[in-house]
Formats: C-alpha cells, sequence, structure tokens
C-alpha cells in the first residue's frame, strides 16, 4: 500500500492567498487541475506591478512555487518567451517584451547574406545585418529592437528572440569538399550554407540536387545542420526545375491517402440519384470551348436570340460542392492547396484527377451535374434577369478557342457533326460583340499584354518560345464567365449571405500622386481628381494609342493599382469598373469557387452560411494564389535561362521593361525574353537611379534609359544555377524617326542638342 499521499489534497489548504488572487485562478484550476499554475495574465500583471524587470527565483518565491512546482512553472515562462510575451535580459531577468519596445515581424532574408524584419502590425521594415541572420533563415518570426539607424535612414534591428524557425526541410545543391558537405538552397534568400555531416549524406553525390531536413537550427555560435531526406537527382534533369520549386515554394503535390481514399470511392459516372432535384436541361446544345491542351472542363455555355430582342445565356459550371463536403479529406486538402498550378507541360491539380479530369468535368458527351446561371441579356449589354440553379447537363461538343474562332472568322466551316451548333456559336458571338461594347461604356480597363507559349523537345527543354495570338474566341468565353460571376456577387450581396469577394481597389494616395507626376512630364492627366475610376484609365490608355512611348506610360498606369485578392468585405473591382465581383466560374482549380458555389446553395436551400471563417479563407487563398504565381515564375525564368545557353553572343532587339538601381531589365522582341544589363554596362558614366521618373540617368553624358526605350543588346552569360541573363548595350535605337530610318546610338554618347 502506499503511503503517498494525493497531490491534489495534500496542497489544498497550502495554496497562498497570493496565488488565490489570480483572475484566472478558476480557469487555471478546471484546465490543469489543482495546484494550478499562476495564469499568464497573471504572471504579466504582477510584472508589471514591479515595474522593473525580475529574477525568476524571485518571482518564484513571490507567488510560493515549491519545488516540486519548479519545473512545471519554468516550462510556463518558457513558453511565454517562446510565444514574445516575455523574455530574458543579459542579467537573465525577466522582462515584459511589450515595455521594452520590442517588434515582432517576420524574416525576409536577401541573396547578398543580410535581411529585414517585416512587423506584425504593419510599418517599416527593419534592417538586419550579415551578423544577425546569421541567427535565422528566411521566413523565420522573430523578436527584435530598434539598435540604431543605417547611413540610409533605415532602422536596423537587433534580434532579442527567435520566436518560431519555420524551415524544416530545405531544397538545394548538396556539395562535399574537404570532407565537408553541406547545402546551398535553392531559395537565394537561405544565404547560409546547411552543414550536411557525412553520416547525414546518405547516397548523396556532389553536385546532386536534394531536400535536406534541419536536424538543428541556426543560431549565434552555430550553423544550421541537416541531414539529406530526399535525393531528387541531376539539376539539369528533365523537370527538376518544377521538382525544386514545388518544394522551394512549400506547394502540396502529393495527396495524402486519405485523400486519394475519397476520390477512389466516387462513382466514375454521374448516378441518378445524384439528378433529383436537378433541372434537366440536357436537351440545350451547351459547348466547352478551351484551349487544345486543357483537360479539367469548369464550364459550358449556351445562347439564342430572344424575340424581344436580347440574349439568354446560359452558363454551366461544374458542381464540384456536390462531391466535396466542407471539412472532409477532399476538402481540406482543397483549401490548403488553394488553386491548381499550371507549370509548362505539368499541372500540379487543386483536386485529384478523378474528379478535376473526371467526375467533375464537364467532358463531352456525358451527363455532368452542374450549377447554372441563366440570364436575359439585353441588346445593350445589361442583365435583365438571371437565376441560379442545381442541373444536369449533357455537353454536346468540346471545342477549341482556334476551332470557333475559324468557323465565326468564315475561314473554316465546321464538320457536319458540328454544323447545328454555329446557330448558337453564331448568337453567342452576336452577344459578345453587344457585351464589348457595355463593358467600354462601363469604363473597364483593359491593359494590352503579350502571352507566350513554350515549346519543347523530347527532352522536356525548350526548343521555341512564341506569342500566344488571342482571338475574339478567348474573349468572347471570358466575357460570358465575367456576366456569371457578376450575377453570382449580386446574388449573395442581396440575400446578404457573407460571400468571399474579388476585390481589387484603385491606386492608394502615393501611388497617384506619382503616377500623376509622372504623367505630366508627357503632358498628360489622369480624370478623376483625387479618387479616379476605371474609366479615366481606361480613356488615358485609348488617348496614349498608337505612342511611341505608349508601353511606357501604360507600364506605369498598370503599377500603379493594387492586387486584386479575395476577402468578404465587398470593395468593388476597380479594374472591371464592377461594384461588386466575385469568382463562381472555376470550381475545380480555384477554392474561393467551391465557397461561392456552397454560399449560393444556402440561399438555395433558405439557409445561410456563416462568415465568421470568411476573411482568414481569403488571406489563405490570396496567399496561395501568390505562392502558384511565384513558383510558375521561377519555372518560367529557369527554362528560359537554359534556352538562352544556345544564343550567348547573339543579337537581338528589345524594350527597356524596368529600371531599377543597379540596371535596366530589357524584354527582346523575337524570343520573348528577358535579361540585365548592369549599370556598369551603361557606359563610360556615373548613372543616377530615379524612381519616381522610372529611368537611369548618366550624370556626364545626360543619356538617359527609361522605361520602353528600344535597345540593340548581346547577350553574355546565361546562368541557369541563378537564373539570370545578362546582356551587354549595343546601341540605343532612336524611335524619335520614322520606323524604317530608325538609327542605333552608341551607349553612352551625349547627342548634339546635348552639347549646346
Amino acid at each position: 500500500m502506499s503511503t503517498k499521499k494525493p497531490r491534489g489534497r495534500a496542497k489544498k489548504h497550502a495554496i497562498p492567498a497570493i496565488r488565490l488572487a489570480d483572475p484566472y485562478y478558476q480557469r487555471e484550476l478546471e484546465k490543469y487541475g489543482e495546484p494550478p499554475m499562476p495564469s499568464r495574465e497573471y504572471l504579466l500583471q504582477l510584472l508589471t506591478d514591479a515595474g522593473c524587470p525580475v529574477d525568476p527565483d524571485v518571482l518564484a518565491e513571490q507567488l510560493h512555487i515549491s519545488e516540486e512546482e519548479r519545473e512545471l512553472f519554468n516550462r510556463r515562462l518558457g513558453a511565454m518567451q517562446r510565444d514574445g510575451q516575455l523574455m530574458l535580459n543579459r542579467k537573465k531577468q525577466l522582462c515584459i517584451a511589450d515595455k521594452m519596445d520590442l517588434i515582432k515581424g517576420r524574416v525576409e532574408g536577401h541573396p547578398d547574406g543580410f535581411g529585414f524584419v517585416v512587423p506584425d502590425e504593419g510599418g517599416d521594415d527593419l534592417f538586419l545585418s550579415a551578423k544577425e541572420m546569421h541567427r535565422v533563415l528566411h521566413g523565420d518570426r522573430v523578436l527584435v529592437r530598434v539598435a540604431g539607424f543605417d547611413r540610409r535612414g533605415r532602422r536596423e534591428g537587433k534580434i532579442v528572440e527567435v520566436l518560431e524557425h519555420v524551415n524544416t526541410h530545405v531544397v538545394g545543391r548538396y556539395y562535399r569538399e574537404g570532407g565537408v558537405g553541406f547545402l546551398i538552397a535553392e531559395n537565394r534568400r537561405i544565404n547560409q550554407d546547411i552543414l550536411v555531416p557525412p553520416e547525414n549524406a546518405g547516397n548523396a553525390r556532389s553536385g546532386q540536387v536534394v531536400t535536406v531536413e534541419i536536424i538543428n537550427q541556426p543560431g549565434a555560435h552555430n550553423e544550421a545542420v541537416g541531414r539529406v531526406s530526399e535525393i531528387l537527382g541531376s539539376f539539369t534533369g528533365p523537370g527538376m526545375e518544377i521538382e525544386i520549386a514545388l518544394r522551394k515554394h512549400d506547394l502540396p503535390y502529393v495527396f495524402p491517402p486519405e485523400v486519394e481514399a475519397q476520390a477512389s470511392k466516387l462513382p466514375s459516372k454521374v448516378l441518378k440519384k445524384d439528378m433529383a432535384g436537378r433541372e434537366d436541361i440536357r436537351h440545350l446544345p451547351l459547348v466547352t470551348i478551351d484551349g487544345e491542351t486543357a483537360r479539367d472542363f469548369d464550364d459550358a455555355v449556351y445562347c439564342e436570340p430572344l424575340s424581344r430582342s436580347g440574349f439568354r445565356l446560359v452558363v454551366a459550371i461544374a458542381d464540384v460542392s456536390h462531391y466535396v463536403q466542407p471539412r472532409d479529406a477532399l476538402d481540406t486538402e482543397g483549401f490548403n492547396r488553394g488553386n491548381s498550378v499550371y507549370f509548362p507541360r505539368r499541372v500540379i491539380p487543386m483536386l485529384p484527377e478523378a474528379l478535376s479530369n473526371g467526375l467533375c468535368s464537364l467532358n463531352p458527351e456525358v451527363d455532368r451535374l452542374s450549377m447554372v446561371c441563366d440570364m436575359q441579356i439585353s441588346s445593350t449589354g445589361s442583365i435583365k434577369e438571371y437565376r441560379f440553379y442545381p442541373a444536369v447537363i449533357y455537353s454536346h461538343a468540346r471545342l477549341t478557342y482556334n476551332q470557333v474562332w475559324d468557323w465565326l472568322s468564315g475561314a473554316v466551316k465546321p464538320e457536319n457533326k458540328h454544323a447545328e451548333l454555329m446557330p448558337h456559336l453564331e448568337a453567342l458571338d452576336k452577344l459578345f460583340r453587344v457585351m464589348l461594347k457595355a463593358r467600354a461604356k462601363r469604363g473597364a480597363i483593359d491593359f494590352g499584354s503579350t502571352e507566350t507559349q513554350m515549346l519543347f523537345d523530347d527532352n522536356g527543354k525548350i526548343k521555341a518560345i512564341v506569342p500566344v495570338v488571342r482571338n475574339d474566341a478567348h474573349r468572347l468565353i471570358e466575357e460570358c464567365m465575367l456576366a456569371a460571376n457578376v450575377c453570382a456577387s449580386d446574388f449573395l450581396h442581396t440575400h446578404q449571405q457573407p460571400a468571399l469577394y474579388r476585390v481589387h481597389e484603385g491606386p492608394t494616395a502615393e501611388k497617384l500622386a506619382a503616377l500623376q507626376g509622372f504623367l505630366a512630364e508627357f503632358g498628360l492627366f489622369l480624370g478623376g481628381g483625387d479618387k479616379p475610376h476605371a474609366k479615366d484609365y481606361a480613356a488615358l490608355l485609348e488617348q496614349i494609342k498608337g505612342r511611341a512611348d505608349a508601353s511606357l506610360l501604360q507600364t506605369v498606369m498598370l503599377r500603379s493599382l493594387k492586387q486584386a485578392m479575395y476577402q468578404p468585405d465587398n470593395k468593388g473591382h476597380f479594374g472591371l469598373a464592377y461594384e461588386a465581383y466575385t469568382h463562381f466560374t472555376s470550381p475545380i482549380r480555384r477554392y474561393p469557387d467551391l465557397v461561392v458555389h456552397r454560399a449560393i446553395k444556402a440561399v438555395l436551400a433558405g439557409d445561410k452560411l456563416p462568415g465568421k471563417e470568411l476573411k482568414d479563407i481569403g488571406l489563405h487563398c490570396s496567399m496561395t494564389e501568390r505562392r502558384a504565381d511565384d513558383a510558375t515564375r521561377d519555372v518560367d525564368a529557369w527554362l528560359k535561362t537554359y534556352y538562352m545557353r544556345d544564343h550567348v553572343g547573339v543579337e537581338f532587339n528589345g524594350t527597356v521593361s524596368a529600371v531599377t538601381s543597379f540596371g535596366v531589365f530589357v524584354a527582346l522582341d523575337e524570343i520573348f525574353t528577358e535579361g540585365l544589363i548592369h549599370v556598369s554596362e551603361l557606359g563610360q558614366d556615373y548613372f543616377h537611379y530615379d524612381p519616381s521618373k522610372h529611368w537611369m540617368l548618366g550624370e556626364r553624358t545626360g543619356v538617359r534609359y527609361r522605361l520602353g526605350d528600344r535597345l540593340r543588346i548581346k547577350v553574355v552569360r546565361a546562368d541557369i544555377e541563378t537564373s539570370k541573363i545578362d546582356f551587354a548595350l549595343v546601341a540605343k535605337i532612336d524611335t524619335t524617326l520614322h520606323p524604317d530610318t530608325a538609327t542605333e546610338q552608341s551607349p553612352a554618347k551625349p547627342s548634339r542638342s546635348r552639347k549646346k
């Protein structure tokens, strides 16, 4: 029989008054039992009342912490330090972080070794020296204090405590030199080498791409140490650029077993029981119109003219929400991914292919479940009526943009099996013309840009880069989708259902002032005063059409606008000139669209979904969208750099696409790649960067390089290690003359007018 007394009973009458005075004593008691540790709030109160740093032993004595309780007490203090509530000073005394003007934030590394802290509460970033960056990696969360100001007037930070090390696995190149193994991270923002002891290298060979698990995080006096967890192979192997991007940007690319299991249980075709309660519109000759390589078909369309003028437009969208329920395995993974990611020659889908390419995809000549937006549009392009309803549809054909455009333009006649579709396609085309006029009247902004497509050889490397020719069939489908999205936002707003809007705000006051100042130098004016509308931007774009500097002006106007994002607060869509806008038409590949579908179904059922989680969902989906953009940009850059290795020494014409303090970027005409002319290559002069004017100006010569300038360059380097392409300036092309008589000027030579 044990002689030990029950812990709680022994301490019951021994709890001192100072412990019982804890305002949160009861909460801690219910959570942890008797006797509970002092709450975090109470500890902060006691330290605040002390008015100065306190020794942990003194605080323990004050609270009558017994020897048996000391371990638990120290653990609580440690947790408060990790969360940034407390810190230890040099004397090992407890200090309240908020009392020391400390700043919490996220570390952003720089390839040159230094870094910045982005404060959680906003405001200017704090500069971190290379010495400070030795303790952390890009992305880590830290507590810093302002240590002073550098020569540029920037606040310098000193790391007080590392709150969280976020990097658990890092992809990069493994090297072994002199018996020492180390990893150079593919993410150049992680500047520090990660040590890999021989016993942790496995079968990795020097120069291979590997993933390393970090087993010891960096500190003030030690390097990060890792273990090879995955060997990817040769740096130049086929598809390696995608494998690297997936891991570098933490893109989920393997479906968990529970997701695969749920997907495998789904039927291969629509079951009759799933059609119950739906409108049957299989008789309507709906068709899908997509690119040649598309495999997931979100939307099908149908149009017919109405006898009383106007059109009926039916947009049927894949009913993903029927098969993916909130918080099930498919939904959780869909949210985690946020969206499908489209790399050249490879897609990372948001949902397993059993849904994205199969059961949910509106494939031709099979029954499919859909959510339908059925609209009546006037002859002037305004939506008079609309109706949402769940339906079962039957796509009558899988068509491509080029195919439809060839038929509509009369270049090719449709084959017999598609001839009966022509009246509906012609009605779609007429409706499109009407909607274009409405778009122009509304004042939507249309920034023209050239999209490119990479053509690959059998080894997965680029053999050519060609422009994508957008025809009116592309724009036709775009306008149909815009109409359905506008109806979705109006429907949810009208029924006061909390929703996830696609928000695009106008320019900030600072960016607007900078834009107006820049335009004034060209004798141009943006209407709308302090609060311009999209139509003001559209009017100016129309005004500058045909100008030699139109590309420059358009680029600066575009950069004055904010990035679109998802959020529950409807602030309108500036670029499209809509008071409310949401995404409804792509639930196979965008999670926000799935959220909108559920909201519409709730309204149709007479219910209302709560909106408390929408803000976090919007932030997450906006992040995954940026993450996908960054990953695809990395892959494109690597492939283009690899391609340009065969063009070193070749001269091309191009246009200045960006100006920075260290040089100018030039986009080439013929092969649609971009490279840098370093400031040292601009000529024998001291060049100064003016960000407000978007130019680089020679101090002695007065030679100026700015956005939109035409240059002739020579390719001097294509480094696949860094995905950087370097150019040398051959000449500046004088575009003030007629294009046929344009001349080339040697770099940094003053013009005759400058000599006066």
